[in-house]
């Protein structure tokens, strides 16, 4: 038996985290291992500990069990997935650092390493494909492969990103053989939008300027934006791929504003730019095509500095 299994038959409770703000691979990967234990080791008591998921994952098994707030309780087990560091697991930091046994699962780039057990491969199309190399095939349920397809499918943009590889491309087949609703999961939780996240990814494009002689597109999402159109953080899923598809473009910047003195940078690259590097200097992380970070002060003033740094690449 593999040393990850073996951690989970031994402990008796098990806390799932991911990272802040979860995105579908995340969600996936914390609810399909959720439920690969429940289905095969019942008598063990598993928490996921999540902040609010989005509405559209909510149809996921176990979904309404995810836990936003952290407890006192010390666990046999803490399992860590998708998150590149400690620091990403938010208010939860404290559950990991404070369990008997640690586990990490992630494929960030940026991922140093941590935890009892750690396993991270940054060539992997999402940490739903490396959780999937660590359990038995043969007794997934439908359920849990619905979590690890919809992960799957949110990290690789359906398949079209260049970590897609054909392993990725066969785990999703044999995930598919489980009875998961492709159809549904593609349409229903990455290409449906509403009516006013559809403006808001108006304005973000008609906003949107080149630099750099146009191998670079930036456009940025305020506070008052979000409340012109009535639409939250969450509405911006899809702008920054819109961006990145541009002709002629390398570097596709996004930023939405957190709160006065906050944005959310999201960079995504085509060929040749590493934007993990840039990410890891303003304490982010993520992929070489594909990575994000936090940080306060003026946009204007970050967004050169991005600039300076991917002109320096190029």
């Amino acid at each position: 038996m593999n040393g990850f299994l073996d951690k989970i038959q031994k402990a008796n409770t098990i806390a799932i985290l991911g990272h802040i703000r979860p995105d579908g691979d995340c969600v996936g990967s914390c609810l399909g291992l959720y439920n690969y234990i429940m289905d095969n080791y019942q008598e063990k008591q598993v928490v996921v500990f999540l902040q609010p998921i989005m509405e559209k994952f909510k149809f996921l098994k176990g979904a309404d069990i995810i836990r936003n707030v952290p407890d006192r309780s010390i666990y046999d087990l803490a399992i860590s997935l998708d998150c590149g560091d400690t620091d990403r697991h938010g208010e939860f930091s404290g559950i990991y650092a404070g369990a008997r046994d640690t586990i990490c699962l992630d494929h960030h780039q940026s991922n140093q390493g941590f935890g009892n057990y750690y396993y991270c491969d940054a060539g992997a199309s999402s940490t739903c494909e490396v959780l999937y190399r660590y359990i038995s095939h043969g007794i997934i349920s439908t359920e849990c492969a619905e979590c690890l397809y919809l992960g799957m499918v949110h990290d690789t943009g359906v398949f079209k990103y260049p970590a897609t590889s054909k392993e990725t491309m066969a785990i999703a087949g044999e995930l598919i053989e489980k009875g998961v609703r492709t159809q549904y999961i593609i349409d229903e939780t990455f290409y449906k939008v509403t009516f006013n996240q559809n403006k808001l990814t108006g304005r973000a494009l008609l906003d949107a300027r080149l630099y750099l002689d146009g191998k670079v597109i930036g456009t940025r999402i305020t506070t008052e934006m979000f409340e012109q159109y009535n639409t939250t953080k969450s509405d911006t899923d899809g702008i920054i791929d819109k961006l990145r598809v541009t002709d002629g473009v390398e570097v596709a910047i996004f930023a939405y504003q957190l709160n006065d003195e906050t944005y959310k940078f999201s960079l995504r690259s085509v060929s040749w730019v590493d934007v993990s590097k840039i990410s890891v200097a303003f304490g982010g992380g993520g992929h070489i095509r594909a990575a994000g970070f936090e940080v306060k002060g003026d946009y204007e003033e970050n967004l050169s500095k991005i600039l300076s740094m991917i002109e320096e690449q190029l």
